[in-house]
């Protein structure tokens, strides 16, 4: 959904852990997907809205090709552009999750466009009072690495459903702060890419300010990135907000804020048109973190509705073709972050993003 239709180029970024696989099996039990924290959790204080369940999709499991049509299907009626898989590469060949986007890749379905994000980050048990359990750790073992990484993913990038900017491929890291030399980086990756016949990639660098405490990476020209994706979670911390949940916290529950549609939040992606915004529907990782997790409190389809709306307006003046607006998520449904339908609105995460595109 672009050109004269659309406020601005809608991409969602998608968690390919909706299928069991043997590492999921073996550190949290047979079977496990990321169904199952969803669905286990439960309310952890007054007004605290647990569990949220999937509506028209079901329970879906991703190695099913019907499963990937459908929120194909569903995201193009409601302007979804394309979808951002979450990409792992450890280092040294290693990988995980990457079924469903392999067969996306080899089937040559479902039809819409997408691209790839890369997920650069060590896997943990934080998540499951594990902290100090190393699952996978990310390793950076140098140019040759690079190049088989990139020779793994080049067939992805020449395919005519990926999403590009003026020609180019988009490739989004999520933490460009802990390459080892961010900009050598670049310029390897826009070389390969050269010489792979593709005329350079669009290199997006995730600029994580979660609260507003200041970013965690800062050198998105200096080290060549082309584009910054200023990523806030719509939180209010005013002083009551912050002694309200510090004593919710003495009570041994999540930490936890009223949904922001404050525009002023997303003033650096106003004041710096290398970067881009992202809008959360909601967060609340609690079905994975329990007591140590952090809620979104008041968040609807209406309050969604402003963030989208302050969002286009801020890229309305740009160049069409760098009008990107990051949700984060498709499908993120243990950390609450969703656009799919769920039993509580139905469709009205999509609708509200669609009225947001198209307004004028």
């Amino acid at each position: 959904m672009t050109g004269d239709r659309s406020n601005a180029r809608a991409v969602a970024f998608y968690l390919p852990q909706f299928h069991p696989i043997p590492e999921n099996d073996r550190w949290w039990g047979p079977g496990f997907t990321e169904w199952t924290n969803a669905a286990k959790a439960r309310p952890l204080f007054r007004g605290h809205r647990q569990p949220h369940l999937p509506a028209d999709l079901g329970f879906y499991d991703l190695r099913l090709p019907e499963s990937r049509q459908a929120q194909s299907d569903l995201a193009q009626e409601f302007g979804v552009e394309a979808f951002c898989y979450w990409h792992y590469w450890f280092g040294a060949g290693s990988r995980i999750l990457e079924r469903p986007f392999s067969e996306v890749i080899s089937r040559g379905e479902p039809g819409i466009s997408f691209c790839l994000g890369w997920a650069n980050q060590t896997w943990t048990g934080i998540w499951h009072g594990a902290a100090d359990r190393i699952l996978l750790q990310q390793t950076y073992p140098g140019p040759e690495d690079d190049q088989a990484h990139f020779d793994t993913i080049v067939d992805a990038f020449r395919d005519e459903r990926y999403l590009r900017v003026n020609g180019r491929p988009v490739f989004y890291v999520f933490r460009p702060e802990e390459l080892p030399d961010a900009s050598a980086f670049v310029d390897r990756w826009q070389s390969m890419a050269r010489a792979a016949g593709l005329g350079g990639l669009y290199l997006v660098a995730e600029i994580s300010d979660l609260l507003g405490r200041g970013p965690r990476y800062t050198r998105v020209a200096e080290d060549g990135f082309d584009a910054g994706v200023y990523v806030r979670l719509p939180a209010r911390r005013t002083r009551t907000d912050v002694l309200r949940m510090r004593a919710r916290r003495k009570l041994g529950g999540p930490e936890a804020y009223p949904y922001s549609t404050d525009p002023t939040l997303w003033d650096p992606v106003r004041a710096n048109p290398r970067l881009q915004p992202s809008l959360y529907p909601n967060w609340d990782n609690t079905p994975r973190a329990g007591s140590r997790g952090l809620v979104l409190t008041g968040s609807s389809p209406d309050a969604f509705a402003a963030n989208v709306a302050t969002a286009t307006d801020t890229l309305r003046d740009r160049p069409e073709q760098e009008r990107l607006l990051w949700i984060k998520s498709w499908n993120e449904w243990a950390e609450g972050n969703y656009l799919e339908p769920d039993l509580e609105h139905g469709r009205a995460w999509l609708r509200t993003l669609r009225d947001g595109l198209t307004a004028r």
